[in-house]
């Protein structure tokens, strides 16, 4: 895999956010020429620290940080005859109230950046290689369980997630014409509940969430009666189904669930991390209505990515929540 990466151009859109500043740590190390573009809507310039400075200038010779929106065409903020080698197109609010406070930028970003991504490629090299960070959100609230690639999904088209449920299903669309009518080499991964070190603390998903309330000793917020379920990744598990799937030959086209598959409801989770941050202290929970379009359950069926990357999880749920503890109490201070 080091050898696929080293020496290329690697576009990395949304690179500054918590999964792309995570594979960032990777491509930097395997040798890549990264170029990160990040607007700072949900990204943060702490999570690229040591890659660039508050202004952007560069720390190290392969790390390349330019702020702007890439819901335009890639001409406008690339430099002129760049020849990327792989775009990894992970720029997107992806926690419900970000993307509900950014409905246009959102959707945006997930459909129209996706066009001019693919284009931009295909003038300047056919050759190169797409990786677009599609969702679990595609299955909407499911109602096959656990969730395969084949299934279609129970999306409302016009609730108040679509503007992110939507857009990454027109962005997998977008990637599919690309690929069957232009030959391009573009690939999507469903990705599914991800969490640890370089998250936001304050963007609003349920570990974070959680994890910020048991340090503040403040009572659990559960939705709901908190029986609906997830199934959580750890970011260095799920870094490595990313650079799988943009390094493997002959992924061209595919569609691929990554995530793990161990799935836990909500209270469930409140329980672990309150037994890790303050077992001694009685949990409490502050129960609140469910909201919208809100997914019952959610597991991901990960037998294709464990044939075709031939990986699966191997940080267990209460390992990788320490270490996210571990982080947030640094955030906090």
């Amino acid at each position: 895999m080091r050898n696929y990466f080293s020496g290329k151009t690697v576009l990395l859109t949304g690179g500054a956010g918590f999964i792309g500043s995570n594979i960032t740590e990777k491509l930097v190390g395997f040798g890549c020429n990264v170029v990160c573009v990040d607007n700072f809507i949900s990204g943060r310039k702490v999570n690229v620290r040591e890659f660039a400075n508050e202004s952007g200038n560069p720390r190290i010779d392969n790390y390349t940080l330019i702020q702007a929106d890439v819901s335009q065409p890639a001409g406008n903020y690339l430099p002129e005859g760049i020849k990327l080698d792989l775009i990894l197109h992970f720029a997107s609010p992806a926690s419900p109230p970000r993307y509900q406070d950014n409905p246009v930028e959102t959707y945006l970003v997930n459909s129209i950046a996706t066009h001019y991504l693919l284009d931009f490629l295909k003038r300047t090299n056919p050759e190169g290689r797409f990786v677009f960070a599609g969702t679990s959100e595609a299955y909407g609230d499911p109602q096959v369980h656990p969730q395969t690639e084949e299934y279609w999904g129970n999306v409302n088209p016009n609730g108040k997630r679509s503007c992110y449920d939507e857009s990454k299903r027109l962005g997998e669309t977008i990637c599919g014409v690309f690929y069957r009518d232009f030959g391009m080499d573009s690939r999507i991964l469903r990705i599914f509940n991800t969490y640890g070190p370089k998250m936001d603390p304050t963007d609003g998903r349920v570990i974070p969430n959680l994890i910020m309330q048991a340090l503040k000793n403040e009572p659990f917020t559960i939705y709901g009666d908190g029986s609906q379920t997830r199934s959580y990744c750890h970011v260095d598990d799920l870094v490595e189904f990313i650079l799988r799937m943009s390094s493997k030959e002959g992924l061209n086209g595919e569609t691929i669930n990554i995530g793990n598959p161990g799935e836990f409801t909500i209270v469930q989770t409140a329980e672990m991390i309150h037994k890790l941050v303050s077992p001694d202290t009685e949990i409490r929970f502050e129960h609140q209505d469910m909201p919208t379009d809100d997914p019952t359950r959610r597991q991901p069926d990960i037998t294709k990515a464990k044939k075709l990357l031939g990986y699966e999880p191997q940080v267990s749920f209460e390992e990788g929540l320490k270490r996210t503890i571990e982080y947030f109490k640094k955030e906090i201070k």
